[in-house]
């Protein structure tokens, strides 16, 4: 069952005068890529779609004419200065199927001392099933020290999926006493914050 769906239309213009003139109409182009088969090309409308964008790794059902497709998405274009979405690739999927896809990292608890957690890998790869696919990895600090480390391996994963990176003894947190203001390496994760957009 898709997270959200959204409905939208046909498009049979193209370029950017056409861009253009469905922004103004408040709608997004999109794209919805099938492997080898034909792209469909649709808009869909922007209030709704950039609400739903927020959604990290979420299952859409796209509707438009008389066709319903499953999709993540695959890449989305922003306007450089407004930051509003220009236009959005879709992947198709299939129920059942697993993906891989890049998971945020999220650090929560309360390190020992003046220590402060820093994170070294902000995305992991992951693969789940497209019905199950998790928006963030929660790694926990609670009561590290300075020094430790969060490695790959120690990371417990979402329920149901699995990790997709080789190297296991890579850090993906580090515990370390900052010498001085914007001395230490990496960037500091504060609890419950997203290591990045």
């Amino acid at each position: 069952m898709a997270d959200i769906t959204l409905t939208g239309e046909i498009r049979d213009e193209f370029g950017k005068g056409a861009a253009r003139r469905m922004r103004v109409a408040n709608l997004i182009p999109a794209t919805i890529y099938a492997g080898g088969a034909q792209p469909d090309f649709i808009k869909l409308p922007a209030k709704e779609t950039t609400l739903a964008l927020r959604h990290t790794n979420a299952l859409f059902e796209l509707k438009f004419g008389d066709q319903s497709k499953m999709a993540v998405v695959k890449d989305i274009q922003r306007n450089p200065v407004k930051r509003t979405v220009e236009h959005v690739d879709f992947y198709e999927v299939k129920a059942g199927e697993k993906i891989v896809v890049e998971v945020p990292v999220f650090v929560e608890g309360t390190p020992k001392g003046a220590a402060v957690a820093f994170v070294d890998i902000q995305e992991m790869a992951i693969k789940a099933d497209v019905a199950n696919l998790p928006e963030k990895i929660v790694v926990s600090v609670e009561g590290l020290v300075d020094g430790d480390k969060v490695l790959v391996k120690d990371v417990v994963l979402p329920e149901g999926t699995e990790l997709a990176m080789d190297d296991l003894e890579e850090p993906v947190v580090t515990l370390t006493v900052p010498e001085g203001e914007g001395e230490a390496e990496g960037e500091e994760a504060p609890a419950e914050a997203p290591a990045a957009e």
